[in-house]
């Protein structure tokens, strides 16, 4: 033990400089594992890319992407999910891929959808959401149908870039399917 610290001591007084680097990449890769656990299990910064949350992300998609900044922790219990939240989820037709959409719906309600779907309502099952993108022409529930919660990767919370929209996810976007929210003409007898 004596020689190791002789040795320490040593290399600190004959290379300064080395010394110097050595502690600081050290130091630096002390860290590495606190970046890695936070990034994969509480928050990290997303991109998002495309038309399909168009204008709310990306109102001039040929410019830039918007980065946002994405919740992870604890996102895929229902209880921590909200109509008109954004999320990010992997995709029910390609599970590699992964979609930006805003939450329209949660367990138990009924859902007006629109085209392509042709069944009139649709009843949102247990620990499934029903996702749309702002974009009309997106390619979201209405095509595939409810998504369930383990699909879900995380939560856009706060829009980073571009500075001019920088600030909190807006909370709304998209239309309203849920039908006890829309509002029917009186059926005439």
């Amino acid at each position: 033990m004596n020689s190791l610290r002789s040795f320490f001591r040593t290399f600190r007084t004959d290379y300064p400089v080395l010394s110097y680097s050595l502690k600081r990449t050290v130091t630096f890769l002390s860290w590495v594992p606190v970046f890695y656990v936070i990034s994969e299990h509480v928050s990290y910064i997303g991109v998002i890319d495309g038309i399909s949350m168009k204008p709310t992300f990306n109102p001039d998609f040929s410019t830039s992407k918007d980065r946002v900044l994405l919740w992870k922790f604890n996102v895929k219990k229902l209880e921590n999910l909200n109509v008109n939240d954004v999320v990010f989820l992997k995709s029910p037709i390609n599970p590699n891929q992964i979609y930006t959409k805003r939450i329209k719906g949660l367990a138990s309600d009924l859902i007006i959808p629109r085209y392509p779907d042709t069944r009139s309502k649709a009843l949102i099952p247990l620990n499934h959401i029903w996702v749309e993108g702002d974009n009309i022409h997106s390619i979201d529930s209405n095509t595939y149908g409810p998504v369930s919660t383990g699909m879900v990767v995380a939560k856009a919370v706060w829009i980073l870039w571009p500075l001019n929209r920088f600030g909190p996810v807006p909370s709304s976007g998209g239309r309203e399917c849920r039908e006890r929210f829309l509002r029917y003409p009186a059926k005439s007898s």
